[in-house]
């Protein structure tokens, strides 16, 4: 059985979206859900590594995620755990998004799931992507913060 998570708490983390872009705005998003995704995420078997956010005829849809389902989902109840799901923004939200993916080399993604007040919510990202040797620079200086922590241990 499923640990119950307390408020707030990180349902999925999308590592590969820091890792590839520049994060350069972030907003929260409520989602049109199915019981049994629900069920799958209270489990912890939410994955938005593949997932991106597509903004089509003035709506916003999480596109590539991966919820899977448990088996003890309804016989009758047919589970396609990368579906297309429906974001729910406000009209000043969406635009604001549209007219950021509108620029040359952005795009919107998905950075984490969690809990807020009993509800799923979705913190999305407009994003730019990283060249190579920004990478590079990045893990560089990680490993530098990292050795840093060590040498002031001692």
């Amino acid at each position: 059985m499923a640990q119950p998570k307390r408020p707030g708490a990180n349902i999925a983390v999308n590592r590969k979206a820091r890792h590839e872009y520049f994060i350069e705005d972030t907003l929260e998003a409520g989602m049109a859900l199915r019981g049994w995704e629900v069920k799958s995420m209270r489990a912890g078997r939410a994955n938005l590594k593949e997932g991106y956010v597509l903004i089509k005829g003035g709506e916003a849809f999480l596109v590539g995620a991966h919820f899977a389902p448990l088996v003890s989902t309804s016989t009758h109840v047919v589970a396609d755990p990368t579906r297309t799901r429906k974001l729910l923004l406000n009209r000043g939200e969406l635009e604001k998004l549209a007219s950021a993916v509108d620029r040359e080399g952005y795009t919107i993604s998905p950075l984490r799931l969690y809990w807020k007040t009993g509800r799923a919510k979705l913190e999305i990202g407009v994003a730019k992507g990283k060249k190579q040797h920004d990478k590079r620079a990045d893990q560089k200086a990680r490993d530098w913060q990292r050795q840093r922590g060590r040498l002031m241990k001692r």
